[in-house]
């Protein structure tokens, strides 16, 4: 058996039981149970003992409306093998987005780690199961594009770090002995860009509905949410319920509806997550509906249990102005607890170039570090350069866009808006539907604001600091002008602040939106500076002078 086994068959009892005379029992396998109605619906699983697992599975009346199944082997499997083949299958299936899947996760999932030839099992032998599922016509899109999809690098079943898994763990313990107590527990996620929050959440919440839809579950029955205050990031999470059993879209909310909605009723909710908490109102908002004084502690109020995702470096607006104080004094008043995500899962970039990012948007200005084998770290001089780099890198690796500080008039009238007319000449971003903007393929014509890529990755992103962004030749450090700043609304002034402080907020919000844009790719910093003084500096930096 040196090539693929692949045994296509129909899901009844004479077929499964023809599986026992064929070298495909006794070894490790991966399987697929299958039916292609109007609605398709899959499961997904791996087992060393095809016969007895599939009977198992014919008689299980979850399964009933599967008619087909797929069986996967190799003469070179084994466990580690086929658990990771059927971890990439669930993945790129919910990618794929066209089978509701049967599949529910562990409560304790698995972590990732290394094994004997990883490689060769992770990418050549998945490559062939792939290609023949699409020849098959079981799946239609390729893994390139897939992996470019911010579905699959959201999926809950994605492999957790040791660091993700063991802070799961102790939510989801943290949930057990308190799901039946009095009074409101919260528990707090803090991490940099890029550190995981979203897919730890992503899975953990997965788990939660799995176990609320469990039999004898502690957590059996129980009445959760998802909060996002970000529309493009909801527009993921609604993206995989399409595939996943028990991800409801009516448990995926924003916080002002889930809010209004609990004080209307009177309902408390068992299990509220926050995702990027940061986001949140400090103050009251008619605009948004917004009647109270502070979101998480209203969220926090309605709920028996509240998970809250947090970094303060990702605050874009006064009227959602958070620091570590603010935030403590709202949790200190419940019982709660904080863990920490420290661990940088985004960018392939060597420590150097994260501290040349993390100083910079504590303007100071560093020589460029030394040549960085995985992350690409580049100065341009040319706005025309610039954006041919990025268009090159679309091309060959997907998913490569240009994003922006706000510092270039922006309203959602519908009419077109241009950056830097002079230089980078391209219109700021479109509204998408259904798509997140990075997603668009029209989108490498565009420029990204803030708002349409935080919390997403590109593979490559160019970062144009506008007016706002200059650098101070005596003191060899960044000048924010906040003058400049055309984000209107993030600058509305809190009266319970004073003039001084509401002043160095704005410039706080300024660095926090260039933190979060450099920290959008996994394998490249491009940067094009409109002041001439700062690039100028930067190039003298790069060519190290």
């Amino acid at each position: 058996m040196n090539e693929l086994v692949f045994e296509k068959r129909e899901f009844t009892s004479d077929h499964v039981n023809v599986v026992k005379a064929l070298h495909l029992n006794n070894y490790p396998i991966v399987y697929i149970l299958y039916n292609e109605k109007k609605k398709p619906t899959a499961y997904i699983g791996q087992t060393v003992q095809a016969a007895r697992r599939l009977k198992n599975h014919i008689d299980d009346k979850k399964r009933k409306n599967l008619n087909r199944f797929i069986l996967i082997g190799h003469e070179k499997f084994h466990q580690s093998a086929t658990y990771n083949i059927e971890s990439n299958l669930i993945n790129y299936f919910i990618a794929d987005n066209r089978y509701q899947l049967q599949n529910v996760s562990q409560t304790r999932s698995r972590e990732m780690h290394n094994y004997y030839q990883k490689p060769f099992y992770n990418e050549n032998i998945f490559q062939v199961i792939w290609e023949k599922l699409r020849k098959e016509k079981i799946v239609s899109d390729s893994l390139e594009n897939l992996r470019n999809k911010d579905i699959y690098k959201l999926s809950p079943y994605k492999e957790l770090s040791p660091q993700q898994l063991d802070i799961k763990n102790k939510i989801l313990d943290f949930c057990q002995e308190r799901i039946q107590k009095e009074g409101n527990h919260v528990i707090v996620i803090e991490g940099d860009a890029g550190t995981g929050k979203s897919v730890l959440l992503s899975s953990l919440f997965n788990t939660i509905q799995d176990l609320a839809k469990s039999e004898d579950s502690f957590l059996e029955e129980t009445d959760n949410y998802l909060l996002v205050n970000h529309s493009e990031m909801l527009k993921t999470y609604k993206s995989i319920a399409n595939s996943l059993p028990n991800l409801k879209k009516k448990s995926l909310m924003k916080p002002t509806p889930f809010i209004n909605e609990k004080t209307k009723t009177g309902a408390t909710a068992d299990i509220v997550l926050v995702d990027e908490a940061h986001l949140l109102l400090t103050k009251e908002d008619s605009y948004n509906n917004f009647r109270y004084q502070n979101q998480l502690d209203e969220i926090i109020k309605r709920s028996k249990i509240t998970v809250v995702i947090f970094d303060p470096k990702q605050v874009l607006k006064i009227k959602s102005y958070w620091n570590d104080r603010l935030l403590e004094e709202i949790i200190n008043q419940y019982d709660a607890k904080t863990v920490k995500l420290t661990d940088q899962m985004r960018m392939n970039a060597n420590p150097e170039t994260m501290k040349w990012i993390d100083s910079f948007v504590k303007k100071k200005v560093l020589p460029l570090p030394t040549e960085d084998s995985s992350f690409e770290l580049k100065i341009f001089e040319d706005a025309a350069a610039f954006k041919k780099a990025i268009e090159n890198k679309n091309n060959k690796d997907g998913l490569s866009r240009i994003v922006s500080t706000f510092d270039y008039l922006h309203k959602k009238d519908n009419k077109t808006y241009i950056v830097d007319e002079e230089g980078i000449n391209m219109p700021w971003n479109s509204t998408q539907d259904k798509v997140t903007w990075a997603e668009s393929p029209n989108s490498i014509k565009e420029v990204g604001s803030i708002y349409t890529v935080q919390g997403f990755d590109l593979n490559y992103v160019g970062v144009v600091l506008g007016p706002s962004v200059s650098y101070d030749e005596d003191k060899d450090e960044l000048v924010i002008d906040t003058s400049k700043y055309k984000d209107t609304g993030a600058f509305i002034s809190r009266t319970d602040l004073s003039p001084e402080r509401n002043e160095q907020i704005k410039e706080q919000i300024i660095l926090n939106s260039i933190n979060v844009l450099m920290k959008r790719g996994i394998h490249g910093l491009y940067i094009y500076a409109t002041d001439p003084k700062l690039r100028k500096r930067l190039l003298e930096l790069e060519r190290g002078k």
